[in-house]
């Protein structure tokens, strides 16, 4: 992983709006998508998505780029240490003094514990998890809605119920990690309701950890 100090590293004495690190979470169909847009607008913060950064690294033909390529080419997913690698390298940006928000991202315990230890050794830490929550019924509905306006035929009940099934066992084990490691870093909010409802409920949540980042 990377070990330069620029960016993440002076970033808790450098500024004096409070770091954030904000990992935010959402089942297909939650309106994670939109409420992110609005959070990185609204805190000044970069967004960070694991898949835009892989086709980035891939594209930049970096060294971990390159390793990124290779298992993208043959449809494999990419291991935890080399997606975190690229997770940090991205955060030693300038654009990342600030914090940002991780959207999707840790997807697996491993790669939660990996973004720890780096936030960790930068006297850093994730801020808050924001979960929303949506009833599975309601998703199902949205879903349904969604591909039957764009057409795709692929998504039908069935695939529906298993895309969030899955969604769901990958999250529950990230989200009882960051409840285990530090009591009270998970906020669920509430995602039904309109757009400007639920974004009032994450950023309530958002500032119930301002200054959270920086532990020391």
């Amino acid at each position: 992983m990377p070990s330069s100090d620029s960016g993440v590293a002076s970033s808790a004495q450098a500024i004096d709006r409070p770091v954030m690190y904000i990992v935010l979470f959402g089942a297909p169909g939650a309106g994670k998508g939109t409420q992110s847009q609005r959070l990185i607008k609204s805190l000044g913060i970069p967004h960070l998505s694991t898949g835009e950064m892989l086709r980035a690294a891939k594209a930049s033909g970096s060294e971990l780029g390159q390793v990124a390529a290779s298992y993208m080419d043959e449809g494999r997913l990419a291991p935890d240490e080399l997606v975190v690698g690229i997770v940090c390298e991205r955060l030693l940006e300038a654009d990342c003094a600030r914090g940002c928000l991780f959207d999707g991202f840790p997807r697996t315990v491993e790669q939660a514990r990996l973004l720890d230890r780096f936030l960790a050794d930068r006297g850093l830490r994730v801020s808050v998890v924001i979960d929303i929550r949506v009833q599975m019924a309601e998703l199902q509905r949205r879903m349904l809605e969604r591909s039957r306006v764009e057409r795709r035929v692929d998504d039908t009940p069935e695939t529906i119920q298993r895309r969030l099934q899955v969604f769901e066992a990958q999250t529950a084990a990230v989200l009882s990690y960051y409840e285990s490691r530090d009591h009270g870093t998970v906020e669920s909010v509430d995602g039904l309701g309109g757009p400007d409802e639920v974004f009032d409920r994450i950023m309530g949540a958002v500032d119930r950890h301002r200054g959270r980042a920086c532990p020391c």
